[in-house]
Formats: C-alpha cells, sequence, structure tokens
C-alpha cells in the first residue's frame, strides 16, 4: 500500500489525530483492529464511491459500528458530506435523499462488497477545516425536519473536549481506551462518542450496538480496560434492573435524555467507574458535562460562553462558526459551571398562570408506583393562553384517577393533564427519546 496522501497546510485538519498505523481503532470479530488495516478498508471503499463532479453526499446507513466508520472515514478523505437522517425509516431517508441532490447510500452490503476488492490507493488524510463533513437532521420540536450543517473544525473542536472529559475521570490516562455504544451512529450522539472518539480522539470502539444487558455485558467482557460505556438513561434503567452480572467499567457516559442522581448512582455501583453526563445538542454538539452521581451543576468547555437571553440562552465557542441559541433556560454560576432551570418552549401559561412541562413530569415521577412519565401539549399551536397538557405515565398498579388525584396535592387544577393515560412503556426512539409525533401516536392509539 502506497503511503498516505498528505495535503499540508494550515486550512486542513487531519483524519485520524494519531496516524500510528499500529495503534487499535476498533474492536471486531473478536480482536483489535489496527489504524493501517483500517486505512486499507477505507481505500476499498473509497475506490467504489460514486465519481462526480457536482457536490455529493453520502446517506450512511450502516448498522455496523465499524463499517459505519469506515464508510465515513472514505466519505470524508473523498470531500463528500456525510447526511444523517433523523430515523432510518424508508420515507425519512427519501426525503432526505429528495432534499440532497447528488447524494447516495451506503450500507453494510455495500462495504462488505468493498471489502472484498482491496484497493492499494491511498487515502487523502488531510480534511478541509471549513468542510461540512455532516449534516444532521431532526424532526423538530413541532415536527417540522430541521437540518444542522457540522464543519470539521467545529465537530474537532467539540470532540477534543469530549475525550479530555472521559480520559480525566478514569484513573488511567495514558491506555487506549476503548468504547462500547448502545446507541446508533447516525445520531449526533452517537457520532461524537463512538465515531469521532476513534478519529479525532485517538481512542478505539466496538463494532456493535448491544441492546439488552445480557449482550451489553458480554459485549463490555471482550474489551480490554480502561473501558468506557456510551448509553442513555433507558437502557441504564434495564441493567439496574437486571440481573445479569457485568464486568467492570472505567467510565460511564450518559446524554439524549435528564440522568437523574439515583440512577446514576445505582448505575455506578453496578458497573464501577464514574458517571459522566454530556451537555449538548444536535445544533452544538457536547460543550459541557457533569459527574452526575454527586453533581447538579454543569461544567462549560474551555473557552465555551453562555448568554442567557429571555428566549433560552445562546452559546458561544471558539469552534463555532456564530453563536447558537438553544431553548435551555440557563442559571450562571461560579468557576464556569451553570444549571438549568427549564426550557423556553418548557413554559406553558393557563389564565395568568405559569408552569413548566419539566416541573410537572418531576412531580408525576415523584408519586410512588410511578415509573416513568411525560407530560407534553398536544395542541401548542392553539389560540390564546388555553393550552391543555397531556400525560403518558407508566404505572402498572395504579389508575389514572389514582394518579391524577396525587397529582392535584401540588400542582393547579389548570395544570392537570387532560388527558392522563396508563401506559405499558413510553413511545421512545433507539436514542431513548420522546419524538413528539411518537406522543401524539401514542396518544391517539389510546
Amino acid at each position: 500500500m502506497s503511503s498516505p496522501v498528505s495535503v499540508p497546510g494550515p486550512q486542513t485538519l487531519p483524519l485520524f489525530v494519531s496516524a500510528d498505523a499500529q495503534r487499535p481503532i476498533a474492536w471486531r470479530h473478536g480482536a483489535p483492529v489496527l489504524l493501517s488495516e483500517l486505512r486499507t478498508h477505507v481505500a476499498a471503499v473509497v475506490a467504489r464511491l460514486p465519481k462526480q463532479s457536482a457536490p455529493a453526499s453520502m446517506i450512511n446507513l450502516c448498522d455496523d459500528r465499524y463499517k459505519f466508520l469506515v464508510a465515513y472515514a472514505a466519505a470524508l478523505s473523498v470531500g463528500h458530506t456525510v447526511l444523517l437522517p433523523s430515523s432510518r425509516a424508508e420515507q425519512v431517508v427519501a426525503d432526505v435523499a429528495r432534499a440532497n441532490a447528488g447524494s447516495y447510500r451506503i450500507d453494510d452490503a455495500a462495504v462488505d462488497a468493498a471489502l472484498a476488492q482491496p484497493s492499494s490507493e491511498a487515502i487523502n488524510e488531510r480534511i478541509p477545516a471549513d468542510m461540512t463533513v455532516m449534516i444532521g437532521h431532526t424532526s423538530g420540536s413541532t415536527g417540522q425536519p430541521k437540518t444542522f450543517p457540522k464543519l470539521w473544525r467545529t465537530v474537532g473542536g467539540s470532540n477534543a473536549r469530549n475525550a479530555q472529559s472521559i480520559r480525566a475521570a478514569m484513573a488511567d490516562k495514558a491506555s487506549t481506551v476503548w468504547v462500547l455504544a448502545t446507541v446508533p451512529p447516525q445520531h449526533m450522539y452517537g457520532m461524537e462518542m463512538s465515531v469521532l472518539l476513534p478519529l479525532a480522539g485517538d481512542m478505539a470502539v466496538h463494532a456493535g450496538r448491544p441492546l439488552f444487558p445480557a449482550d451489553i455485558a458480554a459485549a463490555l467482557a471482550e474489551l480490554p480496560r480502561p473501558r468506557v460505556l456510551v448509553t442513555t438513561p433507558v437502557h441504564m434503567r434495564a441493567i439496574v434492573a437486571s440481573d445479569q452480572q457485568f464486568p467492570e467499567v472505567d467510565v460511564i457516559v450518559s446524554a439524549t435524555a435528564p440522568l437523574d442522581q439515583p440512577l446514576a448512582a445505582a448505575m455506578t455501583a453496578k458497573l464501577g467507574g464514574e458517571m459522566v453526563e454530556m451537555f449538548g445538542s444536535t445544533e452544538t454538539c457536547v460543550f459541557a458535562s457533569r459527574l452526575t452521581a454527586r453533581e447538579e451543576q454543569w461544567r462549560l468547555y474551555d473557552g465555551v460562553r453562555l448568554e442567557p437571553r429571555d428566549d433560552g440562552t445562546l452559546v458561544h465557542a471558539p469552534w463555532f462558526v456564530e453563536p447558537v441559541l438553544l431553548q435551555d433556560l440557563v442559571e450562571l454560576q461560579p468557576d464556569n459551571r451553570f444549571v438549568v432551570r427549564g426550557r423556553s418552549s418548557d413554559m406553558i401559561e393557563v389564565a395568568g398562570k405559569r408552569a413548566s412541562l419539566t416541573d410537572l413530569t418531576k412531580r408525576l415521577l415523584a408519586i410512588p408506583g410511578v415509573q416513568e412519565a411525560a407530560v407534553f401539549q398536544p395542541d401548542p399551536d392553539a389560540v390564546g393562553t388555553i393550552r391543555r397538557v397531556a400525560a403518558l405515565v407508566v404505572a402498572p398498579n395504579l389508575t389514572a384517577r389514582e394518579v391524577l388525584d396525587r397529582l392535584a396535592s401540588g400542582v393547579d387544577s389548570a395544570f392537570l393533564p387532560r388527558p392522563l393515560l396508563i401506559v405499558d412503556q413510553l413511545p421512545r426512539n433507539e436514542l431513548g427519546k420522546l419524538p413528539r409525533e411518537n406522543l401524539l401516536k401514542a396518544l391517539r392509539r389510546e
């Protein structure tokens, strides 16, 4: 294989922060994959990518995390943007493809076909700093899709600090860090923690995406230490509730939904290690973290500054193209810390009275017997200030009437959910989030 192509200059950044050919970058089929092997696989995929003069973009649908990583690196090496649909449902993917002329799909079978025909061509390992390397898609709080382009330098700025945050929480700060993720790589959290960390964070990732406790334990047992489990509160609840024995981990990383301290403490007691919760969004990537088992306040990454406003919080970071406005309402604290007080879209008003959807949800969760709850507005565009709220509640041994009666003792009657439905489980997506369309479908089904 010829030497990697190097295009020096201040306008480019490396595809691999550590270019050591012998460093492990993945774990696959029970053995480590070295960077030298990854390079040959990337070259094989590059040889089969579409050759066209117009700008091209890849829709990466690989289930296997290693194949996703190979395809992603191949796309960047030839200057193709990677599109990340909000889900892999055919209609969602088709809509993204239709909105992006020159896009093409790649999946596990396409990567397998490429790997069957190795190429000796060198790959470009210097990526333009201002290249759009991915575009995240979300369904939006109203169901209208939104797009969030990311430059290589912007994801690199956040990713370097993600790696620092994880390493700072472990005793062994020098060895190769092995990551196992229960979240898909197609979403921004999965991208940051299981794709970008191996590329730009000098870590290595397990190729699988185990979902059930026994599978998570088996995958963790394959990996050397130090081990990092990247997961969500939904998966954590299943782990804590199971009788499965787990290998000790060094760091547990959480995001996508608020994590309460009791669950964080239960996870660290069961798996060991430190709990690192990440704060970010598709708009910003991660820009803060906290040790949730023993901290309430978030610590901003170096260089990040928050500007509270009436309609949310403006986030400033040196690697951003421009400040980003989030709906989160924060209260600044000393030592570059902050606490979250809610979201601007979270506040509701009825007859001059105000309440928070987050606070209502917390009050439901405080009722003995309530396992999960989601309070939301089924009709946020209602005229005037009369905006009813609804709730889905997981409480196997309670009736809706019993839950409402107990909630009524601490909540104004104007904000009692109508309807409040007892359900077997909340309609979460594969990241553990509760998209608005899922909540509305659940409401209609009941």
